[in-house]
């Protein structure tokens, strides 16, 4: 690898990602905002911090919220358990679902009608009959908000992909538990200023592949499993260690591996979109990127 690419992945990024959609979501939220009852604000359980909208309370003030970690089965559960006592302790009712089991949906339904409680009391003290709650679902990109939608809805209701920006509208939808939800296309804030947040987010497809360079996005990715999952670094691609000074080194043994050398020089873009993809399809799994 020679100074450019050294430089195209170790660079520091300062990213501005604010589409239309988002800002025009955003103003649709604040003209129904007195329509809402709870809003559940869903992150990536692989990276539990770093999917986190940074600015959450001056889209949602005070309403009271849940925080619904998705895609339990590709994080590392005992670290993301942690995050999930850290934010409980914070005051924020937490989950930690894995939406590929249909039922794991009820347990945020049960606990949307536990905080919402008061809510049906003061109308049956009133004679009103039972309102449908009112629910907002907000986080960003590709976190799974549309894969909760359609669990909650039981149909395929919301698109769900594997890559940020399908979901553009703001819609309310019916769900079959007394809750309507109200679903968002994925939120980001304005600037991205953190480099260690912004690699982890565009190592889970949280923003799109063509923000950051995808050689500084895979030598992330190898770097974190050389520092906290070695046994997978060694499985999947047959490395030992990854550090700055030896990863030309590593790239040759993965390019050997995987049949990524042409004319005996390593492939550098195939070796970098391999260990990407092997994160967007679930090669790679059991990690959590976060760290307290």
């Amino acid at each position: 690898m020679n100074n450019q690419d050294n430089e195209k992945v170790f660079q520091k990024s300062n990213i501005n990602w604010y589409p239309g959609h988002m800002a025009k979501a955003r103003r649709i939220i604040q003209e129904k905002y007195s329509m809402i009852d709870i809003v559940y604000e869903v992150v990536d359980a692989r990276i539990p911090f770093s999917s986190k909208m940074k600015d959450i309370y001056d889209l949602i003030g005070k309403k009271r919220k849940i925080l619904v970690m998705t895609k339990k089965d590709l994080c590392d559960e005992q670290i993301t358990s942690s995050w999930v006592k850290y934010y409980e302790n914070l005051g924020t009712p937490t989950l930690l679902l894995n939406l590929n089991n249909p039922h794991e949906v009820q347990k945020l339904v049960d606990l949307t009608h536990e905080l919402t409680k008061d809510i049906q009391e003061k109308r049956n003290q009133k004679g009103l009959n039972k309102k449908e709650i009112r629910a907002l679902v907000v986080g960003i990109p590709n976190v799974g908000k549309s894969t909760l939608i359609n669990r909650m809805c039981g149909k395929n209701i919301a698109k769900a992909e594997n890559h940020p920006g399908v979901t553009q509208n703001v819609t309310w939808l019916k769900t079959n538990s007394d809750i309507i939800l109200l679903d968002t296309p994925g939120l980001l804030w304005p600037k991205l200023s953190s480099e260690e947040e912004a690699l982890n987010l565009s190592a889970c497809s949280a923003i799109k592949e063509s923000i950051l360079p995808i050689n500084q996005v895979a030598v992330h990715i190898l770097k974190k499993l050389s520092s906290y999952y070695p046994t997978i670094l060694k499985e999947v691609y047959g490395v030992d260690r990854v550090i700055d000074e030896n990863i030309e080194n590593v790239y040759e043994i993965i390019a050997k591996r995987y049949g990524l050398l042409q004319h005996g020089e390593v492939n550098y873009e195939g070796v970098s979109t391999k260990i990407v993809r092997d994160i967007i399809t679930e090669k790679i799994k059991g990690i959590t990127l976060d760290r307290k």
